[in-house]
C-alpha cells in the first residue's frame, strides 16, 4: 500500500499542535503548572535565557527526576516574561510519529503548523525550541550542532535521560556549542520541603557547621530513613500508589528501561540479562570497594566488559564511581580499586527491600544517601582515601582536593553512631590522614544525634548528625554556597 505522505504530514503537524497548547491558549497544561519548580530551575532558566550565546543547554539526568517538568516550567516563565507563546516550540523525540525525522525537518513541520516560513530570517528572532528526549534521535549531536550553527537567532534547548550518550557525544561533537546541565534525583532538603516539613529544620547563625539545626533530631532521623527508602523521585514522594509498590515503579520505569532499552540500543549491548544481573550485584553492595579482578571473579564477566558496563551505568546516572587516593592524598596511577555508589538510595530499597536501621548494610546506605547529596555539585570532585602500607592502613570516606595546590583541603567521615563523638581518639584512620595532610583545613564526622567540635592534629573536627549533614549539603549547594563547607 502506497504511503500517503500528505496524510502523514498532517498527522505530524496535528501532534505538534497537541504538544504545544500554548500556541492557542498561552498556557502550559495545569498538571505541570501546579508543580513546584525544583531548586535547580533558576540556574537552568538562566542558561536558556542566554540568547546571545551560541550554545544549546542540554538538560541531563536519570529517568523520572523531572526534566520534562523543568522544560514546561521554562516555557511558563518565558511566557510570563513576555515571550510570544507562538515563538516557543516543544518537540519530544520519543513520539513514535517523529521516528527517523531530523531536527530541522521537525522544526519545519512546527513552523508550518504555525503558518510561518522557516526560511524567513526576519521572523526567526526570539524563538525558543525545546527538544525533549533527544537521545532517541540517531546522531543527535550532529543534528543539534548543525541547528545551532544554522539558526543563530533561535535558542535551541535539549534534554535527555540517557546521559551515557548525551555526555559522551556532547563533548565529542558539540564542542563549543553545548552546555551540559545535570538534574539529580531529589535531594534530602527538597524531600523535606515537599513533605511540608520546612519548620523541622531551622537556620541559625554561629553554628559549628553550616547554618542548619533542628529541635528534634529523632523526628528528623525518621524522615531521613524515609528518604533513604522512598525519597529520590517526585512520583514516589507524592503518589501512595507508586509508593506502595516502589519496586514495580523503579524497576519498570527507571532501571529496566535504561538496562533493557536505552543502553543496549545506544551501545549495542546484546546480553541485557548479564547487564541487569551485574547492576543488581553492585546495587546490593552500594558503598563497597571493588576491583575489576574481584568483580570478574564474582560475576564471571570479562574485565573489559565490566569496565564498559560500569562506564555505561555511571554515564546513565545509575551509579557513581569514586576514585581512590592514598594516605598522602595522591591519586593512584592505575585505578585497581574503586568505590561504587548508587546515585539514589531508593534504587537499592526498591530492587531488594526497604532497609531498616538494624540491618547490617544500613551504614553503607547512609553513606550512599550522603554521597548522593554531593552529586548535584558541578564544581567539586571528591575521592575516598584508602591505604595499606606496612603497619599503616586506613580509610577516609570522602576527601576533597584543592585544585590550586592539589592537596587535601576537606574530609568527611560518615558514621551512623554517636560512639566517635564520645571517643574521638578511636577515629584512627582520620587521625592518621590528618597527620599526613597538614593543609587539610577541617574535617566533619557524621553522627546519629550528637553535635560538637574537637581539635585533632591542630584541625577542627566537627561532629554533626548525618540527617542534618545531608540537609545542609543539599541546601547549601542549591544556593551555590559550596565554599562555606570548607571554611
Amino acid at each position: 500500500m502506497a504511503i500517503n505522505q500528505d496524510k502523514i504530514d498532517k498527522e505530524i503537524i496535528k501532534r505538534l499542535k497537541l504538544d504545544n497548547p500554548w500556541w492557542i491558549n498561552g498556557r502550559i497544561p495545569a498538571y505541570y503548572s501546579s508543580m513546584k519548580p525544583r531548586p535547580f530551575f533558576n540556574d537552568f532558566l538562566a542558561e536558556v535565557l542566554k540568547t546571545n550565546l551560541l550554545r544549546a543547554p542540554i538538560l541531563m539526568g536519570p529517568r523520572r527526576v523531572g526534566k520534562t517538568v523543568m522544560i514546561y516550567h521554562c516555557i511558563q516563565k518565558l511566557t510570563e516574561k513576555g515571550v510570544d507563546p507562538r515563538k516557543i516550540i516543544f518537540v519530544s523525540l520519543d513520539t513514535p510519529i517523529y521516528s527517523n525525522l531530523g531536527l530541522q525537518v521537525l522544526l519545519e513541520y512546527a513552523f508550518e503548523g504555525l503558518g510561518i516560513n522557516l526560511e524567513s530570517a526576519d521572523e526567526l528572532e526570539g524563538y525558543y525550541v525545546f527538544f525533549d528526549e533527544i537521545q532517541y534521535l540517531k546522531n543527535w549531536e550532529q543534528h543539534l550542532k548543525s541547528m545551532v550553527d544554522t539558526f543563530k537567532r533561535i535558542k535551541m534547548v535539549a534534554s535527555g535521560s540517557a546521559a551515557a550518550a548525551l555526555k559522551m557525544k556532547s563533548k565529542e561533537s558539540g564542542a563549543g556549542r553545548f552546555s551540559d546541565f545535570l538534574l539529580p534525583p531529589l535531594t534530602f532538603a527538597e524531600y523535606i520541603e515537599l513533605q511540608g516539613l520546612d519548620n523541622m529544620v531551622k537556620q541559625r547563625e554561629g553554628l559549628l557547621w553550616g547554618q542548619y539545626d533542628t529541635d528534634d533530631i529523632s523526628a528528623l532521623n525518621k524522615w531521613f530513613i524515609e528518604y533513604i527508602n522512598y525519597g529520590g523521585y517526585p512520583e514516589v514522594v507524592f503518589s501512595e500508589e507508586v509508593r506502595s509498590d516502589a519496586y514495580k515503579y523503579v524497576n519498570n520505569d527507571i532501571v529496566e528501561k535504561v538496562l533493557m532499552r536505552d543502553l543496549p540500543s545506544l551501545f549495542g549491548i546484546t546480553d541485557t540479562q548479564e547487564l541487569n544481573n551485574f547492576f543488581a550485584h553492585i546495587a546490593f553492595r552500594s558503598g563497597n570497594e571493588f576491583s575489576y579482578q574481584n568483580l570478574s571473579t564474582d560475576s564471571g564477566i570479562r574485565k573489559e566488559t565490566l569496565k564498559k558496563y560500569i562506564e555505561y551505568l555511571e554515564a546513565a546516572f545509575l551509579i557513581k564511581v569514586i576514585k581512590r587516593i592514598d594516605q598522602n592524598a595522591k591519586r593512584l596511577e592505575r585505578m585497581t580499586t574503586f568505590k561504587v555508589y548508587l546515585t539514589n538510595s531508593l534504587l537499592r530499597s526498591a530492587l531488594f527491600s526497604p532497609i531498616e536501621e538494624e540491618d547490617d548494610a544500613f551504614g553503607e546506605i547512609v553513606e550512599t544517601a550522603l554521597v548522593a547529596q554531593w552529586l548535584q555539585s558541578r564544581e567539586s570532585e571528591f575521592y575516598y582515601a584508602n591505604w595499606h602500607k606496612g603497619r599503616e592502613k586506613g580509610e577516609v570516606d570522602l576527601v576533597w582536593i584543592d585544585k590550586a595546590n592539589q592537596q587535601a583541603c576537606f574530609a568527611t567521615e560518615i558514621k551512623w553512631t554517636d560512639r566517635f563523638f564520645y571517643n574521638p581518639t578511636e577515629l584512627k584512620s582520620l587521625i592518621g590522614f590528618l597527620e599526613k595532610n597538614k593543609n587539610l583545613k577541617r574535617a566533619i564526622v557524621t553522627t546519629k544525634t550528637c553535635w560538637g567540635e574537637t581539635i585533632i592534629e591542630g584541625r577542627r573536627v566537627t561532629f554533626v548528625p548525618a540527617a542534618l549533614y545531608a540537609y545542609g549539603v543539599s541546601k547549601l549547594l542549591h544556593r551555590k554556597e559550596e565554599n562555606i563547607l570548607y571554611k
